[in-house]
């Protein structure tokens, strides 16, 4: 009888601070559920499949099209691909300004994944004030990543997030 092997879930937990913008701020930007495509640097577009703005069972599809040139060849013509997924808002709570969602559709290897975005109040002794965005996440492994690489590649998309928010917000409140 031959022994099966099966890993666990992957769960993880990133965070990104905004300094100098209130949670009040950054929440609105979040909420907006089908309209990630303008924070989230590896998303090229979002847009609205199914169901009501703001509320569970909202389906939006996300993509991103990479382009590369062959390694090698006489060849140079890029070779295109597009990611894409349909996530589903499973909850979203503006009191709390958390929404969770899950990936139901993807051409990315995905057999189950479901996140959670919160915004956070940062409260310290500098009275900077600010914020920070929490993405946690619980997934299936996925063939070709490492959990470590899985979880770097979530932070820096956050991070990249949280740096065109602050911008976004500065520029809007100068």
């Amino acid at each position: 009888m031959a022994e099966e092997r099966r890993e666990s879930k992957w769960e993880g937990k990133v965070v990104a601070e905004v300094r100098s913008i209130t949670p009040q701020q950054v929440w609105p930007l979040l909420e907006d559920f089908c309209n990630v495509h303008k924070w989230l640097p590896t998303i090229d577009t979002s847009r609205h499949v199914e169901g009501v703005y703001g509320q569970p069972g909202l389906v939006r599809y996300c993509a991103s099209t990479l382009s590369s040139l062959p390694s090698n060849g006489d060849d140079q013509t890029p070779t295109t691909v597009v990611n894409w997924c349909h996530e589903k808002l499973l909850s979203i709570d503006p009191v709390q300004r958390s929404l969770s969602y899950e990936i139901t559709e993807n051409n990315l290897g995905f057999t189950f994944y479901v996140a959670e975005w919160k915004v956070i109040e940062l409260k310290g002794d500098d009275n900077a004030g600010g914020c920070r965005i929490e993405w946690s996440f619980s997934c299936n492994p996925v063939e070709g990543w490492k959990l470590e690489d899985f979880s770097g590649y979530i932070g820096s998309g956050l991070e990249g997030m949280a740096k065109r928010i602050e911008k976004e917000l500065l520029v809007a409140t100068s």
